[in-house]
């Protein structure tokens, strides 16, 4: 999860305008992946757009129809430039996540984008699992479990509907496909890290 990439990831905040340039990406990601085209190339070398939004970046994106979740899917690691990470996230959280059906054109309107994006996932280290919860932060810290090749993970959004720790990390477990109690075991990693979200 926080194996070395040997990417320098920039965490500065973004600029109002770098966020606009992101979500606008996203909207035009989300048009042309529903109708089946293939996204436009993007140059990196024009001078009205900034250069920050091609450094390397972590990015889920989630998609909302009438308030309800419609898709979300992205990556804890930051593999590719932020911009092309966010697009590719967009058309699959539009068309591949298995928990709904693929967005069709005429929802296209009714989608609401969401972007966060992710620092880089840091281990907790505990010896106990009373002192795990007292690590984590509800509504600021995303959480990632892992045990052995399955992993699962729950953005700092999630607190908002799940506020007490403890049955945040029952659900994570849950999640992940074990038991309830799973992030108690000796064989779990757990890492934590932050988002900055921004929507249209």
């Amino acid at each position: 999860m926080t194996e070395d990439l040997n990417i320098e990831v920039d965490h500065d905040q973004l600029s109002d305008q770098e966020k606009q340039y992101l979500l606008e990406f996203a909207r035009e990601a989300l048009l042309f992946g529903v109708r089946g085209k293939r996204l436009p190339d993007i140059d990196p070398g024009s001078g009205s757009i900034s250069q920050k939004i091609f450094s390397p970046g972590a990015t889920f994106v989630t998609l909302t129809k009438n308030k309800e979740l419609r898709g979300c899917i992205g990556s804890l690691e930051a593999k590719r430039p932020l911009v092309e990470d966010v697009r590719l996230h967009t058309v699959a959280a539009a068309l591949e996540d298995f928990r709904f059906p693929p967005v069709q054109e005429d929802e296209i309107e009714q989608i609401s984008i969401e972007i966060s994006r992710l620092t880089i996932p840091t281990r907790i280290e505990f010896d106990n699992p009373e002192e795990l919860l007292s690590k984590i932060r509800p509504g600021i810290d995303g959480v990632v479990i892992k045990k052995g090749l399955r992993r699962a993970t729950f953005l700092p959004q999630v607190w908002e509907k799940v506020p007490d720790v403890e049955l945040f990390l029952t659900m994570l477990c849950r999640k992940m496909g074990e038991g309830s109690d799973c992030w108690r075991s000796e064989n779990v990693e757990l890492l934590t890290y932050q988002v900055e979200k921004f929507c249209e």
